[in-house]
C-alpha cells in the first residue's frame, strides 16, 4: 500500500523533539504505526509489543530489555503491556534532556490513557491520529484549519466521486483504494474492534447489545442523543448506556457534540447531538451499500453532515489541538449545523446536500446571529456545488472541497 503523507506528521516531529515521550493513540487501523515508522523508523529501533513472545521477554525483566535498547525506541501497541510503563518513566527521570527517546503506539484509548496519566505525567506529549482527512486522500497531507476564505475551493469532487468516498470512510486501507472490498473490511473491522478492543472492558460483557447501541446510535447519526429512548429501545439499564457512549468515545468511535449556550432568552435545546467518527463505520452499520445510496435524500445529508464533523475535527486533532465544536438549536427549530470555536469568536457553519444555492440556506446562521446578538466570523454554508458564492454579506457558501484546503 503507497504511504499518503499524514497531517499530524509536522506536530509529531516537533513533540519528539520538545517531550521525552510521545504517544500516539487512536482508533485500530488507522495508520499509527505506518506513520511512526515513515518518521522515527531510521532513528529508533522498534519493539511489536502485541505479540505475545515479544511481550513475554519485555515484561519479564523490563529493566534489561530497556538496557538492551539504550537508543531510541519506537513501541508498537504499547496498551498491551502496560506494566512497562513505570520502567518507562524511571528510564525517563534519569535524564530529561533526552527528547524524543520513546515513541508509543496504541489503539485502546481507554486502556492505554490510565497507564500514561498516572506513570508519564509531565514527560509526555499525547496525540490523537484518526482516519484519513479529505487532503490526505487526495495525497496533499494537510487538514481542514477554519475559518475558510473565498480563495479556498480545493480540486473538485463529483458527486459520485464524494460519495464513493463517504462510503469508503478514511481508513487507510480502504480510503486508498486497495482494497476491493470496502463494506466487507468494515465489517471485518467493527468485529475486531468488538472482540479485541471493547470485550477487556469489564464493564461490557454483552457484546451483542454493544454492537445493536452502535447500530442505534448510527440510525440517529446527527441528531439528539435521548439515553432513556435507547436504553428502552435495547432493553437496557440507562447507566448501562450513558456506561457504553463513553467507551464508543474514548475507543475514538463517536464524539458528542454538545450545545452552545449564551445569555439569551430563546429556551436552548440541551441534549447532546451523535456524530461518527468515520464515515464509513456510518455507512456499515445503516446498511448503505452503494454510492448512489450514501448522498441522496435523507440519508445523503445525514452522511455529508457527518463527513463535513469529521473533517473540521480531524483538522483540530492534525494540530495537536481538542476540537472545539458545538451546536446551536432552539426549542422552536432555528438551527445551525456546527459552531466551531476560533480563536475567541465562533464560525457558524450549516451544511447543505445541494448543487443549488439560495439565500434560504443561510436562514439558520442570520437567524442565530440575530438571536444571540453575537458577533461570529462569517458564517459558512457547505454545498455539494463546485463554487465559493456569497449567500448574504454575513455567510458564504462553499463546495465541500474547500475543506481539502489548510
Amino acid at each position: 500500500m503507497r504511504y499518503l503523507p499524514r497531517a499530524i506528521e509536522p506536530v509529531f516531529r516537533r513533540a519528539a523533539s520538545a517531550f521525552p515521550v510521545v504517544v500516539l493513540t487512536g482508533p485500530r487501523q488507522c495508520g499509527k504505526t505506518t506513520t511512526a515508522r515513515r518518521l522515527f523508523g531510521a532513528t529508533h529501533d522498534y519493539v511489536a509489543l502485541d505479540l505475545p513472545d515479544v511481550r513475554e521477554r519485555v515484561l519479564s525483566d523490563p529493566r534489561f530489555f530497556l538496557e538492551r535498547h539504550r537508543g531510541p525506541l519506537l513501541l508498537d501497541e504499547v496498551q498491551a503491556a502496560p506494566g512497562l510503563l513505570p520502567y518507562l518513566r524511571e528510564e525517563v527521570d534519569r535524564d530529561r534532556g533526552v527528547k524524543g527517546r520513546f515513541i508509543l503506539t496504541g489503539s485502546q484509548h481507554f486502556g492505554l490513557m490510565a497507564g500514561v496519566t498516572e506513570s508519564l505525567a509531565g514527560r509526555v506529549a499525547v496525540l490523537t491520529l484518526h482516519p484519513m482527512t479529505l487532503a490526505e486522500r487526495l495525497g496533499a497531507g494537510r487538514a481542514c484549519r477554519i475559518p475558510l476564505d473565498d480563495s479556498q475551493t480545493g480540486e473538485h469532487l463529483s458527486l459520485d466521486r464524494l460519495a464513493r468516498m463517504v462510503l469508503a470512510g478514511g481508513y487507510p486501507e480502504v480510503a486508498s483504494g486497495d482494497h476491493p472490498e470496502p463494506r466487507l473490511w468494515h465489517a471485518g473491522y467493527l468485529q475486531t474492534y468488538l472482540e479485541r478492543d471493547v470485550r477487556q472492558v469489564r464493564s461490557v460483557g454483552r457484546l451483542m447489545d454493544f454492537q445493536r447501541l452502535m447500530t442505534l446510535l448510527a440510525q440517529n447519526a446527527g441528531r439528539l442523543l435521548n439515553l432513556s429512548e435507547a436504553a428502552r429501545d435495547l432493553g437496557i439499564a440507562v447507566s448501562t448506556v450513558r456506561e457504553w457512549v463513553s467507551i464508543l468515545e474514548a475507543s475514538c468511535q463517536v464524539a458528542l457534540v454538545r450545545p452552545w449556550f449564551a445569555n439569551v432568552r430563546k429556551r436552548l435545546v440541551k441534549t447532546p447531538k451523535v456524530y461518527f467518527l468515520d464515515t464509513g463505520t456510518l455507512c456499515y452499520l445503516r446498511g448503505i451499500t452503494s454510492p448512489e445510496q450514501a448522498l441522496s435524500g435523507i440519508e445523503g445529508g445525514v452522511l455529508l453532515e457527518n463527513a463535513v464533523f469529521c473533517e473540521i475535527v480531524r483538522g483540530f486533532w492534525s494540530r495537536g489541538e481538542a476540537p472545539a465544536v458545538k451546536f446551536f438549536r432552539t426549542s422552536d427549530g432555528t438551527e445551525v449545523d456546527f459552531l466551531v470555536t476560533a480563536g475567541r469568536r465562533v464560525w457558524p457553519v450549516e451544511v447543505k446536500l445541494s448543487a443549488t444555492l439560495s439565500r434560504n440556506m443561510a436562514r439558520g446562521i442570520e437567524k442565530f446571529r440575530e438571536i444571540t446578538r453575537s458577533n461570529p466570523l462569517p458564517g459558512c454554508v457547505i454545498t455539494t456545488g463546485r463554487e465559493v458564492v456569497p449567500l448574504t454579506r454575513s455567510v458564504t457558501a462553499f463546495p465541500f472541497s474547500a475543506l481539502s484546503w489548510d
